[in-house]
Order: structure tokens, then sequence, then C-alpha cells
């Protein structure tokens, strides 16, 4: 872990402290109820089915899961549904969103269920006294799809993707994810919830369920040769998936913490990816040419606020270290 997250690991009543994640099967969120394992909470997990032992083994197997982890059925989509299982919690982390390919319609199919997702599940956090603090997992995408940014500007947590801009291009998980943070703070601001929300950009690292997700597969896909999807992206920040945990856990430990948080490292444009990872995996068929979908702004990401409470975000090189060992290790590269 980061060494902000170690230090606090002497802080007193962790061990005694009862959290919830919610799509505790997930790639970000496994690796969440792995740390906040390891640092000794007691985590109630949430996932659809806890008898599909295909989403739920691989946190079975968790360091500390016998002892400290508990796995709770519900329902993103069903007010009250998390009701039972945040009751008792001192804090809340909801990373779960009801993500699927739009097919015909994204008001229907992605962007009422995030936002419908989110606000049930701070619903039931208000309704429940020992909840201290709830942290919601967003995206970076939900700052970066603008009209008006200057060349080499750093975005920081003050900007919001514009809804214009996700009509014009058909950016519909960026709008989701706008649209469901936004009615998060408005429904925190009238109920006095203290609500804490971690952006991250593109997640690379390790994934602990069986079944890899669309951002692992893609990430598979460019180390096979295939420059689909990353020519699609341009210009994209990067993130550990280890460190994506670790900022959700110093948000919810830190005091002082408020507001939003950009969670990245460095921000590339694909063909400066390309390069860096072919010449660390000289074994492997990293594309070398990248098609390109528009003009995208040279922007980066300003991470200072989630900085000065002590994050140290790896590098590029030590997310796809990490990424490309696990791949090896099951198989998926030579």
């Amino acid at each position: 872990m980061a060494e902000a997250a170690a230090a606090a690991a002497s802080r007193d009543g962790v061990k005694e402290t009862t959290v919830c994640v919610t799509g505790a099967s997930g790639f970000v969120a496994s690796w969440l109820v792995k740390r906040l394992l390891e640092r000794g909470y007691r985590v109630r997990g949430t996932v659809r089915n806890t008898d599909d032992e295909t989403k739920t083994g691989h946190l079975k197997a968790l360091a500390g899961a016998q002892e400290r982890l508990e796995l709770w059925p519900a329902d993103l989509l069903s007010e009250g549904s998390f009701d039972a299982v945040v009751h008792g919690c001192e804090g809340v982390f909801h990373t779960a969103t009801p993500v699927q390919l739009v097919k015909t319609d994204p008001q229907v199919e992605m962007i009422i269920p995030a936002v419908k997702g989110t606000l049930n599940v701070l619903k039931s956090c208000a309704k429940s006294s020992s909840v201290k603090r709830v942290v919601v997992t967003s995206s970076s995408a939900a700052v970066r799809f603008r009209d008006d940014i200057q060349p080499y500007e750093a975005l920081d947590e003050s900007k919001w993707t514009s809804l214009d801009v996700c009509e014009t291009y058909q950016l519909w998980y960026a709008k989701a994810k706008v649209l469901a943070e936004q009615a998060a703070w408005e429904f925190a601001r009238k109920s006095n919830l203290d609500l804490i929300v971690v952006l991250p950009s593109f997640v690379i690292g390790p994934v602990l369920p069986p079944d890899l997700c669309s951002t692992a597969s893609d990430v598979l896909g460019l180390l096979r040769g295939d420059n689909r999807t990353f020519s699609y992206h341009g210009r994209m920040g990067y993130v550990h998936i280890d460190d994506v945990a670790t900022a959700h856990i110093l948000v919810f430990e830190e005091p002082s913490a408020e507001g939003r948080y950009i969670c990245s490292s460095s921000v590339l444009e694909s063909w400066e990816l390309g390069e860096r990872l072919t010449v660390r995996y000289c074994e492997l068929s990293i594309p070398q040419e990248f098609e390109k979908y528009g003009d995208r702004p040279i922007y980066l990401l300003n991470t200072s606020k989630l900085e000065k409470l002590g994050m140290q975000f790896k590098t590029v090189e030590e997310m796809y270290d990490d990424c490309v060992s696990a791949f090896k290790a099951r198989g998926l590269l030579p």
C-alpha cells in the first residue's frame, strides 16, 4: 500500500470498525475489500447473489475473510435493499455501478440505473445513525470531457465534464458518472451526510475475480497487439488498482478529508504508452500505431489535493509490471 495508508495503520480503533463495500465482487471493490481486511476492518460486502461462487470465491479466499468478512445480498435498483447491511457500519464505500453496453436507450440502460443505484445506497446510509462517512467511487470521466480546456491545463476537482459534450460525442458512461455524482452531492447536502468522492482515471493492475472485467480485457488486448480500445482513449490518465484502494481508505480515515479527490498517476497519449511498454516488454506485441478519433485536448490531472493527504502514486511501469505478471500467471500472456 501507499506510504500514507501504511502510516495510518497505527491509528486506534481500526480493528473495531465495521464498514460496507457495495458491489464487493468487482475489480476495484475486490481490491478495496482485500486492503480493508489487511488493515483489520470488519467488512460487509454486498453482492447480487451470495451463493454464486464465481463471484464470491475470490473474496472468501482473502486473508482475514473467514474472521472479518460477511457477504450480504443486495440489489442496487431496489430501494431499501441496503438498509440492513449498512446499519451498524461506520463507513460505507459505494463502488458498485450498474454498467452495461448501451444498445438502444442510454437513459434507460445506463444513466437512470447509475443515478438510482447511487441514491438507493445513500438513502439507506441516511437512515442509519451508525454511518459516519460515505465514500463514493466516481471517475475522472466526470472531470475531463470539456470543450474549454486550455493546452496542458491541469484539471482539478473544481472541474466537471460538460453534459453537452457528452451528448455530442455520445459519452454515456461519462454522463452517467456526472449525473450520479451530482445527485449524490445534492442528496448528501439535504441529508447532512458526510460524503467523499474518489475519481480514479483508467485503472491498471491485477484482477482478483476469476473473470476479467472490461478494463482488464482492454489492457490484455493492448498487450497482445490490439490497438483499437487505446486508440479510442487517446490521451488518458492511468492509476494502479492498489492506489485506488489506498485512496479510498485514506479519505475515509482522514478526518480533514472533504469533497472530491482525483486519483491518477501519469497522463499519456496512447502512442506514448505504447512506446514505454514496448521498451519494457520487448517480448510482447505492443502496438506502435494508434488511430486518432478526433482532436483530444492535451490536458493533465491535478492530484495535489490527494497528495496533500500523503498519497504517493505508483508509476505506469509499476502498474503494468504487476498487470503483466498477473496475466502471465493466468497463462494469458507468454
